[in-house]
């Protein structure tokens, strides 16, 4: 499999330093929060907000490996940032703004103040796929406003850019209708997997009064291209409304397996992760997501022992992404706010070093034709087989679109029959 190329920026290791001269009343800066903002902007991308906190002689430095905002660049963000036409100015810039005060000027605070501004300009560098250190000091971001105008307030930072390749398939028809999986890689559209949806067969014999009350018995394979099951996603706790109501509830969630074949080689399965999935009441209707992974040789003792990884709001009528980054372990409805961690840290649960980001999906809402697509950063993906568990897991976000819709609702015809 041929991955796409894609380009990971993290900007780190934030540190605030203010002169003692740039502390008298006039500077307007003598009364410094700790810590400050810092909005990360780049071109094309939401701007992304961390805390910076102030570097005294008696703090120490800054931590140098605590991460404040990461952008991820596929081929096409990086021909528009080296294109002039898309900006006023002929240059494009990745722009750190120091502000005082719990918000940036931009969320509409009159309490936040300026401190002042680095900018980075993008280079040819940052297409060139090495691994590079942009910048990694102190650096002047204005002067003072003290008599004699001497040095101001100093910013920490460091930026680099390394090659992040991810590999992207697509379903090519609706989870229900068992279709192919291909990989994509320009205009090449290359089968990889095919997908199997399956309902229990005492679950389809059941009546109708019975299927108002639940959903369960699904089931999904995942098989490669010589016809070997290769992975699977099973649900093993059945979709039920709360009392009182037609929609399943947080406190009482559906669930599925992600399971993949025993390294034994015997015809047996290991649990992987766990995908629960609820649909959350309000001014709007979400689909909770969470996931956590299984130990490794837990069998399904273990099931109850994984770390969550991720948890995420879809929209439930326009659909949206489930994601699983480590800088972004965080309940919300578009993943953006930013990572205050470096996110990386090893364990034996499947996944040999999380870090970053590992994969995403995006599905579509109820009543839409949903037709998947998956991206996996390549450094998670030794062999076709690490891919089918991520596509299983893809069909169980998908399929909890329809197995949230609340029961009064028919599912689809798929589904259904």
């Amino acid at each position: 499999m041929d991955p796409r190329v894609f380009v990971r920026v993290s900007v780190g290791a934030l540190g605030l330093r203010i002169p003692v001269a740039s502390t008298d009343t006039r500077s307007g800066v003598e009364a410094l929060p700790s810590p400050c903002l810092c909005e990360v902007r780049l071109k094309g991308f939401p701007v992304q907000t961390a805390s910076v906190p102030l570097v005294t002689p008696s703090a120490g430095g800054p931590d140098l490996h605590s991460i404040a905002a990461r952008f991820y660049l596929e081929e096409a963000d990086l021909c528009k940032l080296s294109s002039p036409a898309c900006f006023q100015s002929s240059q494009a810039y990745l722009e750190l703004v120091i502000f005082t005060g719990k918000h940036g000027c931009h969320l509409g605070s009159s309490s936040s103040k300026q401190i002042g501004t680095f900018r980075l300009q993008v280079g040819p560098e940052w297409g060139e796929g090495k691994a590079v250190q942009l910048y990694n000091g102190w650096t002047s971001i204005g002067k003072s406003k003290a008599k004699g105008g001497g040095p101001g307030a100093e910013l920490h930072v460091r930026i680099r850019i390394e090659p992040d390749p991810r590999y992207i398939f697509q379903f090519e028809d609706e989870t229900a209708s068992s279709p192919q999986i291909v990989q994509l890689q320009g205009n090449v559209r290359q089968p990889i997997f095919s997908c199997k949806f399956s309902r229990d067969r005492g679950c389809r014999s059941r009546d109708k009064d019975t299927e108002r009350r639940e959903r369960k018995g699904w089931l999904v394979m995942i098989h490669d291209l010589s016809g070997s099951a290769v992975a699977a996603a099973s649900m093993v706790t059945p979709f039920v409304p709360s009392t009182g109501s037609d929609c399943v509830s947080r406190s009482n969630p559906g669930a599925w397996l992600i399971l993949r074949p025993d390294s034994s080689g015997v015809d047996t399965w290991q649990p992987w992760g766990r995908l629960e999935a609820w649909r959350e009441q309000g001014g709007k209707d979400y689909i909770g997501c969470r996931f956590q992974l299984v130990a490794e040789g837990g069998a399904l003792a273990g099931v109850s022992n994984g770390i969550v990884v991720s948890e995420i709001r879809i929209n439930a009528h326009k659909g949206g992404e489930f994601l699983i980054d480590t800088s972004k372990v965080t309940l919300s409805e578009s993943p953006i706010p930013s990572p205050h961690s470096s996110g990386d840290f090893a364990f034996n649960f499947g996944l040999q070093l999380l870090g970053g980001f590992v994969m995403n999906c995006h599905v579509q809402g109820e009543g839409r034709s949903s037709k998947p697509t998956v991206q996996l950063a390549m450094r998670h993906i030794t062999c076709v087989e690490d891919a089918a568990v991520f596509m299983a897991l893809t069909a169980a976000v998908d399929l909890s679109i329809e197995a949230c819709k609340p029961f009064s609702r028919k599912l689809k015809r798929g589904i259904r029959n």
